[in-house]
């Protein structure tokens, strides 16, 4: 007599066209995309030398990583088309209804084996798709980690103004993650470009408050060790009035309450002159 496992391992080995045909159908509908038929039969093929290896007490050894490894594909790729968790693994789960409609066919006159071969099957299954929701929401952290990266590196962007003057408009709120990615940012362009100066504006800052003020100061602190200075501008007078109540120090840093003025300072000490015409 054939165990559950011998029964399931034929059905895959027999049937695996069949049944991603029916899992698309059960999935998606008629109109399934090519894309998923893909990812189906790979699952498939992968599962195959996993349920032979033993149950799912064993799900940690070496057989079992290819079906893993095709789950975590299908997450990510699930993932960046905005697909929900849920959506995805319930596209695992709809693997169910093929398999049990097959073994039905299959052991009609044996409704014993019947059950105990569906609840087999269940287990496995609801694996899957507990495996599926772990590695989703693993790609979707990492999604999002990248894109924030991304937006921050887009948000404080290191311009060069003219030969030896960098300058960094900064809008929003700087927290510590941003404040070292400005800071390398702004080191490494000081480094490339040779300047002696790096203008910060924080006109687009909406508070300052005594962390944010230790964020600046560390960053002038770094520059002026890599042999360069540093004007903050674009303190109005509300964050003016904040940073004397907080009592934070800027006096050894130069400041400038906008960015014309930080400007004129900067051809100043390049040695610029410049004059109004009528």
């Amino acid at each position: 007599m054939r165990t559950h496992q011998q029964l399931l391992v034929g059905l895959l080995e027999r049937e695996k066209s069949a049944l991603v045909d029916s899992w698309m159908l059960a999935a998606s509908g008629p109109q399934a995309p090519e894309k998923a038929r893909t990812e189906a039969a790979e699952i498939l093929t992968a599962l195959l030398p996993a349920v032979a290896s033993g149950d799912l007490q064993n799900s940690g050894s070496a057989a079992w990583q290819p079906v893993k490894a095709a789950l975590e594909r299908l997450s990510a790729s699930r993932a960046a088309q905005g697909s929900t968790a849920g959506s995805t693994s319930a596209f695992v789960l709809a693997l169910k209804q093929p398999i049990f409609e097959a073994l039905q066919r299959e052991l009609a006159t044996d409704s014993h084996t019947l059950v105990e071969a569906i609840a087999q099957v269940t287990r496995y299954v609801d694996a899957l798709a507990q495996w599926t929701m772990d590695a989703y929401q693993r790609t979707r952290e990492q999604l999002i980690s990248r894109q924030q990266e991304e937006l921050l590196e887009l948000s404080t962007p290191v311009i060069k103004l003219w030969e030896g003057v960098l300058a960094v408009p900064m809008i929003g709120t700087l927290d510590s993650s941003r404040t070292q990615l400005v800071m390398e940012s702004l080191l490494q362009r000081i480094v490339e470009t040779e300047s002696a100066l790096a203008i910060i504006d924080i006109t687009g800052v909406p508070t300052v408050d005594t962390l944010v003020a230790q964020h600046l100061l560390k960053t002038v602190t770094a520059i002026r060790l890599m042999g360069a200075d540093c004007i903050i501008c674009g303190i109005r007078p509300q964050i003016a009035q904040t940073i004397v109540h907080l009592g934070i120090d800027l006096q050894s840093v130069t400041t400038k309450a906008t960015l014309a003025d930080a400007l004129a300072l900067a051809l100043k000490r390049n040695g610029y002159t410049f004059t109004k015409t009528k």
